[in-house]
C-alpha cells in the first residue's frame, strides 16, 4: 500500500526521524504507524550497540530550578554537530523538564520515566538511531533548599552548576555563587564536607612532598658545592645528553651520581619529623581554603572570602548544597 504524507508527517513527529527514515519504515510496516515506530526503535538500538564502544565526549549539559528544587542533566554524543542541533537540545530539555517534575533522585529514575510512546531511555535511543551516534545519559544531580539556583556557563550548554540556600536570597547573589561554583570547582561547602579519607590523602601527599623536596634542597647544594650544575645532572637523559653536548665530563657525572645517592640517604634518614607535619598540615589548610566553597576568594570582589560576602548580604544565609557538572575534562 502507498503510504500517505499525513502518515509520514505523524510518524515523524512521533519519532523526530528524518522523511525519508519514516517513508521506509512506513513502507517495511505496510502503513502500520506503530510498527513503524518499533522499526526506527530498533534501528537506534541497533546503532547503540553497534557503537557501544565510541567516545560520547559531547553533548549537551542543562540545568533547571522550580525554586526548591533543581537539577542537572547531560545528554552526550559524540560530535559537537549533533550537540548543536536544536532537536537534540530539545530531547535534552524535555528530559531535564520531566526529572525535575517528578523529582527524581537518580539517573535511573530519570531513564524510567514516560516519554513519547516509551521511556526517556527509548527516546535517547531513538535519537541516536536517528543520528546514527552513541548518546547516553549522563550527570544527573540535583539539590533542594529553601530557594535554589542555576547556571549555565555562558549558556553554551557544556558546565552548568546549581546551588541551595537555608533562606530567601538576592537573585544576584545567588546566580554569582553559582558563577563561583562554576569557575572555582570547589568540592566542598566548608571543611566539614570534606572526607576525612580526602583530608589523609592529601596529608601523606604533602609529607612526601615535602621530604623530597628537603632532600633535593641538600642534594642541589652539595652538587653545587661540588661545581656541578644540578639541572644539568636531574636525569640519566639530560646527563647523557649534556656530556655529548660538553657542558659536563664522565667526572662529573660519576661524581654527581655519588653525591645524588649518597646525600639523598643521609638527607632521608636525618628529616625532622615534627616540621614536615607542621609545613604537611599547612598544605592541607591551603588545599582546603582552594577546595572548599566558604573558603574561596570570591571572584568578583577579591578582597573577601565566599564566607564574608554572605555574611554580608545576611549573617544567617547559609549555602546548603550544590553540585556541578561539566563535559570537559579538569
Amino acid at each position: 500500500m502507498a503510504v500517505t504524507m499525513a502518515e509520514i508527517t505523524k510518524l515523524r513527529k512521533m519519532s523526530g526521524a528524518g522523511m525519508m527514515d519514516c517513508k521506509n519504515a512506513l513502507n517495511e510496516a505496510n502503513g502500520d504507524i506503530d510498527k513503524a515506530m518499533e522499526i526506527i526503535r530498533k534501528k537506534g538500538q541497533a546503532v547503540a550497540a553497534k557503537r557501544s564502544d565510541r567516545d560520547a565526549s559531547e553533548g549537551c549539559v542543562l540545568a533547571k530550578t522550580t525554586g526548591e528544587f533543581a537539577a542537572i542533566i547531560a545528554l552526550k554524543c559524540e560530535t559537537d554537530f549533533v550537540a548543536n542541533n536544536a532537536d537534540f537540545v530539545k530531547l535534552t530539555q524535555d528530559i531535564l523538564d520531566a526529572a525535575v517534575a517528578n523529582k527524581c533522585q537518580t539517573l535511573e529514575e530519570v531513564k524510567a520515566l514516560p516519554m513519547g510512546n516509551g521511556t526517556v531511555q527509548d527516546a535517547v535511543t531513538d535519537r541516536s538511531g536517528i543520528t546514527g551516534e552513541k548518546m547516553e545519559l549522563d550527570g544527573y544531580c540535583f539539590v533542594e533548599g529553601t530557594v535554589t539556583s542555576v547556571y549555565n556557563h555562558q549558556n553554551k550548554n557544556g558546565l552548568c552548576t546549581i546551588a541551595a540556600f537555608n533562606k530567601e536570597v538576592d537573585a544576584q547573589l545567588a546566580k554569582n555563587i553559582a558563577m563561583q561554583i562554576a569557575a572555582m570547582n570547589p568540592i566542598a561547602v566548608d571543611e566539614d564536607g570534606v572526607s576525612e579519607e580526602i583530608k589523609q590523602t592529601e596529608i601523606n601527599v604533602a609529607i612526601e612532598k615535602t621530604k623530597a623536596e628537603l632532600v633535593q634542597k641538600a642534594v642541589d647544594a652539595a652538587l653545587n658545592k661540588a661545581g656541578i650544575n644540578p639541572a644539568h645532572v636531574d636525569s640519566e637523559d639530560h646527563m647523557e645528553s649534556n656530556k655529548a653536548k660538553g657542558w659536563i665530563t664522565d667526572e662529573d657525572v660519576a661524581k654527581a651520581k655519588e653525591i645524588i645517592a649518597t646525600v639523598s640517604a643521609e638527607k632521608a634518614a636525618s628529616l625532622p619529623e615534627a616540621m614536615i607535619q607542621n609545613i604537611a598540615k599547612g598544605r592541607l589548610a591551603k588545599f582546603l581554603k582552594e577546595v572548599c566553597l566558604l573558603n574561596q576568594e570570591d571572584i568578583l570582589d577579591g578582597k573577601k572570602t565566599v564566607r564574608e560576602t554572605l555574611k554580608a548580604a545576611d549573617a544567617e544565609l547559609q549555602i546548603t548544597a550544590f553540585k556541578r557538572f561539566t563535559l570537559r575534562a579538569e
